[in-house]
């Protein structure tokens, strides 16, 4: 099976043949959020799974591999949509650009990533009495959901064709995040065994 994370849903299929074109996963994506193919961007292993005409082996997709959908279009249908008007955005440089991002970063780095360590650290504890195990799921839906805020965050900026340094920054900063979550999910996954 993959999971496909989609604002707060998961969805579960079974991996198809790992010559399976992208572009048919994404239509199949597509049907059922009811999101146009070119709204969303699949997400795996902190890399922008870009090419549709490449099979799905070329994105080392496996049993229990997780997909995040992002994009302009990213929550489900059942989310308040939020209509504010906001103020241009200043002119941007590649260094505020790459600020931005380490701004993100930091928050991620001195709050997220505490949390999921005290998370993680209480997961041995999870038998505990329901209101304990009760609170333990709340703390895993927020930090989860904080989390692919953050990757959507990350997901807007934009760093300029020869903006390099940018991009490098964005590309491993969508890494590390990604790379939290993998592993919020695989602890709570195997919480218990």
């Amino acid at each position: 099976m993959v999971t496909v994370k989609w604002g707060r849903e998961k969805l579960s299929f079974q991996l198809p043949d790992p010559n399976t074109r992208l572009g048919d996963i994404r239509q199949t994506l597509s049907e059922y959020t009811h999101l146009p193919p070119n709204a969303f961007k699949l997400v795996h292993s902190g890399v922008v799974m870009k090419d549709d005409n490449a099979p799905i082996s070329a994105y080392h997709l496996k049993p229990n591999s997780t997909i995040a959908i992002i994009g302009s279009a990213d929550a489900p249908p059942s989310a308040p949509a939020q209509q504010t008007k906001q103020a241009p955005p200043p002119p941007r440089s590649e260094q505020s650009t790459i600020n931005q991002i380490q701004s993100e970063m930091q928050t991620v780095r001195s709050t997220l990533a505490r949390d999921l360590e005290s998370l993680l650290y209480s997961l041995p504890q999870y038998h505990a009495a329901g209101d304990a195990q009760a609170g333990m799921n709340r703390e895993h839906l927020r930090l989860g959901e904080l989390l692919l805020q953050t990757l959507l965050r990350l997901d807007g900026i934009n760093a300029e064709g020869e903006w390099q340094d940018a991009r490098r920054e964005r590309k491993e900063s969508v890494r590390e995040v990604q790379a939290l979550l993998d592993r919020l999910d695989g602890a709570w996954q195997n919480r218990g065994n």
